[in-house]
């Protein structure tokens, strides 16, 4: 009789748990996927956005950096950490 008082006092904390991981812990996970592979997959001329809300133009994606075009004159090297996304082109869009 104690092994079902056990299993029965542990099916909600097992239950809580998959409900957790189905709707936080997996969806998080593939998005951190999703996220990683968007980052190796800059090249040149990528549209991006900064994590401080900065649009600029990827230059040369590096190892760790990646040189990007703020406007014509100015071209800065930020790490991979802080894109935040990349932008779609959507046409002969001039921003």
């Amino acid at each position: 009789m104690q092994e079902g008082n056990i299993l029965t006092s542990l099916l909600p904390l097992i239950v809580l748990f998959a409900i957790f991981y189905f709707l936080v812990i997996r969806p998080q996970q593939k998005q951190q996927k999703q996220h990683k592979a968007m980052l190796e997959a800059l090249q040149k001329g990528d549209r991006i956005v900064t994590n401080g809300g900065l649009v600029c133009e990827v230059v040369k994606p590096e190892d760790d950096f990646i040189k990007v075009k703020l406007n014509d004159d100015v071209i800065v090297r930020i790490d991979r950490a802080f894109v935040a996304k990349k932008l779609e082109k959507i046409g002969s869009e001039n921003a």
